[in-house]
């Protein structure tokens, strides 16, 4: 083989072109179709503001540098311009062609100002001239002064009209007013028009100046990485504020426009603005798709959605008088967005009501904006509980919320710590300290995601709240080394990095080899978002190749090559996109048919394993393995939203046995989860 991995920048796009066969399909609803068209366009946008970026710098590195790191900048930027170039055809397509004419026949019409009927074109004029030109700004520009500031992912028309005069932007004010107008329609049917086509229609008269002004749609994106992972001094939460400040004026990335544009005007905005030939990237007519987020629907059809899956009551804690009592009768597993997360703000409440308790800690690591969790935490420490919060301040496109939280957890009491730098916090955990005669008895939350209220109705995960002692005492012990109190965790049950998560994990899977050789069942089914690093791919390998059975479900970057004969054949890789997205990760080994399972809140990065505090923790409750195996079975055997990731990815749907009935493994778990209630 010319290389026995995957490019991480490619296998990231590879997971892109699966939801955007979600648009694709024709058995997802209409506008659950539009959703995934919006979230390709928001993933690709933050692809080029973070990877994009972070590959053209290393550009710059010296040439023995590049090489010792094994990096190829301008080779994979090539590909990657490819395959952009090949996905966003595809798009284009399936939304000219598909969505569109789908649309049609639900009498809903996306029509241009040119298709505007007299009733249509006095609303568009009227609504021009009261909601929209107060907004609009026009930017006069010349190629021979100063270029004027584009804000980042900002909307704008390049204003042309046939002639080499000063050139002129106009910034669509997407961010103040609707994307999408509903206009009133005579008859039958539902219109809707673009903002970008309603500016369009209006623009003689906006620009009287201008014959016949053309416009144009551009937009900048910059550079959003701000390069702090490996700063080892200063103030860092002065730097990440810094940071924020400048992300908006970071270097371009890509300058998409429309590729009807004359050369002629092109030409001056790239002469305006000192655009490389890699910066430029054609377009259509209308950019920022994830915009289709908010497209309207005037029909009020419910059918054009996925039917509703509201969150589930937890069979032992919805009639529970005391989620404190009902987690010391024995441990819980609370399975996000099937079920509530209620829970977990309710839970610190109680916590802060209880005379009994005396302290809460946790990490925060993407916040809500409007957080009942901090809003549970500042009602503890108005009741004279000590907070601590671990705050972690690179959480990247999440810094500025939460900053805005440890402000104001700080300003009433808590201690909080942020990030050290060059690390991250990635672990999710909370621990409540209550006081019971002598000895404290501790609660401990451990899960997958984040405590965050609004990714928990659309991110698929775990969490334990557990009272077992094995845990919650080195739950203890990884706070200690938050606050500095101690410099290694010395844990016999979780699984803490930097320290022993790669250890761990090697030790497990060299276990597994071991039973293969010695003629025993060996198997390793393992569930995460990204598996990227090297070392734990070698060793996978390693235990395809000894007879170690492995079966992996990778939501994303998958930089194994699986299925490749006389090398990973004993490897299965699958992905499953859906309406939720998985994020949850769970690690079994077979053990020779006594499994054990770990859930965690880590990937099998690099940077998961090696430079960020991650807690993998073993499920040993057996009715919680139980459940947790079901859910997994579920993931395993789905042969509707489950793509092939051998080979080259080529993202070929999984195909149902004939006798097989389809099986949809997040609609399964809901049932199956429904059923226990």
């Amino acid at each position: 083989m010319e290389s026995s991995y995957l490019d991480r920048d490619l296998s990231w796009l590879s997971f892109n072109h699966r939801v955007l066969q979600e648009a694709q399909n024709e058995q997802v609803p209409l506008y659950e179709r539009i959703k995934f068209l919006a979230i390709y366009s928001s993933n690709l946008d933050e692809f080029f503001r973070v990877r994009v970026a972070s590959l053209r710098s290393f550009k710059e590195l010296r040439k023995k540098t590049r090489q010792a790191l094994n990096i190829k900048p301008k080779k994979t930027l090539r590909e990657i311009r490819a395959i952009v170039d090949r996905q966003q055809a595809e798009f284009g397509r399936i939304f000219r062609e598909e969505i569109l004419p789908e649309l049609g026949r639900q009498d809903i019409f996306l029509i241009p100002e040119s298709e505007y009927d007299a009733g249509q074109q006095a609303f568009a004029r009227q609504y021009f001239r009261e909601k929209v030109a107060p907004a609009l700004h026009l930017i006069r520009a010349q190629t021979d002064q100063q270029p004027p500031f584009l804000r980042n992912k900002a909307l704008y028309f390049a204003i042309g009209s046939g002639d080499r005069q000063e050139l002129q932007l106009l910034e669509i004010p997407s961010d103040e007013l609707p994307r999408f107008v509903v206009l009133p329609s005579a008859g039958q049917g539902h219109y809707v028009s673009f903002l970008d086509d309603l500016i369009r229609f209006n623009l003689e008269e906006f620009l009287p100046d201008r014959p016949t002004p053309e416009a144009y749609s551009i937009k900048l994106s910059r550079d959003a990485e701000m390069y702090i992972d490996d700063e080892f001094s200063g103030n860092l939460v002065e730097k990440i504020r810094q940071g924020l400040s400048e992300r908006n004026i970071g270097l371009p990335t890509r300058f998409l426009y429309d590729s009807a544009m004359p050369a002629e005007l092109l030409q001056q905005l790239v002469e305006l603005f000192q655009l490389s030939k890699n910066d430029l990237i054609p377009g259509a007519r209308y950019h920022n798709f994830n915009d289709f987020f908010t497209f309207p629907n005037p029909s009020g059809k419910v059918e054009l959605y996925d039917p509703p899956m509201p969150p589930l009551p937890h069979p032992e804690l919805e009639e529970a008088a005391s989620l404190l009592t009902a987690i010391e009768e024995g441990d819980r597993i609370l399975h996000f967005p099937y079920q509530k997360y209620d829970y977990v703000p309710k839970l610190l409440w109680e916590a802060a009501e209880d005379e009994t308790v005396e302290s809460i800690k946790i990490t925060l690591y993407r916040v809500a904006s409007k957080s009942l969790v901090t809003e549970a935490l500042l009602h503890a420490l108005s009741r004279g509980k000590r907070v601590v919060a671990f705050i972690e301040a690179k959480a990247r496109f999440d810094e500025a919320s939460n900053l805005f939280w440890g402000q104001r957890l700080q300003e009433a009491g808590a201690k909080v710590l942020y990030s050290y730098p060059g690390i991250k916090v990635h672990t999710k955990l909370f621990l409540i300290t209550r006081r019971e005669g002598e000895k404290p008895r501790r609660y401990a939350y451990l899960g997958t995601g984040n405590f965050n209220e609004k990714t928990a109705r659309l991110y698929g995960d775990h969490a334990l709240l557990t009272c077992d002692k094995r845990l919650t005492t080195e739950v203890a012990q990884v706070f200690q080394l938050l606050e500095g109190r101690i410099i290694l965790p010395r844990c016999k049950h979780l699984l803490v990095s930097p320290f022993a998560l790669r250890s761990g994990f090697t030790a497990l899977i060299d276990r597994e080899i071991e039973h293969a050789r010695a003629g025993r069942q060996a198997y390793l089914i393992l569930k995460m978002n990204s598996l990227e690093d090297p070392g734990m791919i070698d060793k996978l390998y390693e235990a395809a190749q000894a007879g170690v059975k492995v079966r992996l479900i990778i939501r994303g970057i998958c930089c194994l090559l699986a299925g490749i004969p006389d090398w990973s054949e004993g490897i299965e890789a699958t992905s499953i996109v859906d309406r939720f997205l998985e994020h949850a990760r769970i690690y079994l080994f077979g053990n020779g048919g006594q499994e054990e399972m770990y859930l965690a809140s880590a990937d099998w990065m690099t940077r998961n394993l090696d430079r960020r505090v991650e807690v993998a923790m073993p499920i040993y409750d057996r009715k919680i393995f139980g459940e947790l195996r079901e859910l997994l079975d579920f993931q395993l055997n789905d042969n509707v939203k489950a793509r092939l990731l051998h080979g080259r990815q080529e993202n070929r749907y999984v195909q149902a046995d004939d006798e097989a009935a389809p099986l949809r493994a997040q609609s399964a778990t809901y049932e199956w989860l429904r059923s226990k209630g």
